[in-house]
């Protein structure tokens, strides 16, 4: 149990590392008007695409079958699609540290995606870290744009990203189970090549897109570690689990990509910010640490005692490291997952 749980949250943090540089760089990439939000967050799914393909092929990784396809929708849906374009769209005006309100909102909609869909049941005193932690979360990245305020466009639009990848992160975390962390999301990229490929078509023939070598830097970041690289140890934390504690280790990332934002793009950062940075950390220790509680009767989830509860999430992580090497990259031929 112990191990399971840290080598999950090993894994989580790493790819939340990886996910603090989405901000900030897609507001780099947007920012200049060369390039069009539907080009940016299209257009990095296309690129992950051909990087995810081409390890898939190298690999000699089988596809998915029967029900497998329709949850990679999900997670191509959530991930691939609806949190790119959203957010890309939403930063054309709002701030990068405002836009860290998504990702201080994420771990709060994961752990509910999680609830429903993979029978987690926390205990209350997890709901109250990650509910304050949410909070405080909100708060400090509110204060660099300007306050709460009333909700504006950017504002929708970022509520419905983090819808969109909670439930990704959920289902994902769940299939990565079964096909492995880094297959999961390779699969979802080429099942969402057709339509992404499209619309990357499209903007680029009303908008031909242009930018500095800065922006064009940052449009490769996305495609290469934000929408391919970071999900590799991302799912992998998830799959190793507890998914809803992991999920709240996504309540730093808001605190580091604000840091970024001010390195990166000279955003104020005010002692607000600071204090509510560091209540975010504290929050997401005590939810992190609180352990989950049993399932409940009736769920299909077997687990009905604490020792078989720990036994199934040791025998969850062993199938995660059989089928997830623990690689920065895509593991050998030799490795595709078992089944």
């Amino acid at each position: 149990m112990i191990s399971t749980s840290r080598t999950g949250l090993r894994w989580g943090l790493l790819g939340v590392a990886a996910f603090s540089f989405t901000v900030p760089f897609t507001r780099v990439a947007v920012g200049g008007g060369g390039m069009s939000p539907l080009f940016v967050g299209s257009g990095r799914a296309v690129v992950a695409a051909l990087l995810a393909a081409a390890a898939l092929a190298v690999t000699g990784q089988r596809p998915p079958r029967g029900a497998q396809w329709l949850r990679l929708a999900v997670v191509a849906a959530g991930v691939v699609v609806g949190f790119p374009v959203l957010t890309s769209f939403a930063l054309t005006t709002a701030p990068a540290a405002h836009g860290a309100v998504v990702i201080a909102l994420l771990p709060a909609a994961t752990a509910v995606a999680a609830v429903l869909r993979g029978h987690e049941r926390p205990p209350a005193p997890f709901w109250a870290a990650a509910a304050v932690g949410a909070v405080a979360a909100v708060a400090f990245a509110s204060v660099p744009g300007g306050g709460p305020g009333g909700l504006h466009r950017s504002d929708l639009l970022l509520l419905g990203a983090v819808v969109a990848a909670g439930a990704g992160y959920a289902e994902g975390g769940l299939l990565a189970r079964e096909l492995g962390a880094w297959q999961t999301i390779s699969w979802a990229l080429v099942l969402s090549a057709p339509v992404m490929t499209v619309l990357a078509g499209v903007s680029m023939s009303q908008h031909p897109p242009t930018g500095t070598p800065a922006e064009w830097a940052a449009f490769a970041y996305l495609g290469a570690v934000s929408m391919f690289l970071g999900f590799f140890a991302w799912y992998r934390g998830l799959a190793a689990g507890p998914m809803a504690q992991v999920g709240q280790t996504q309540l730093v990332q808001p605190v580091m990509s604000i840091c970024w934002a001010a390195l990166l793009l000279n955003e104020r950062i005010t002692w607000p910010t600071v204090l509510g940075g560091l209540a975010v950390i504290a929050c997401a220790g005590a939810a992190v640490r609180t352990r989950p509680g049993r399932t409940g009767p009736g769920r299909t989830r077997p687990a009905t005692t604490e020792r078989g509860a720990a036994t199934e999430r040791g025998a969850a992580g062993a199938r995660s490291r059989t089928t997830a090497p623990e690689t920065a990259g895509p593991p050998g031929r030799g490795d595709r997952p078992v089944r």
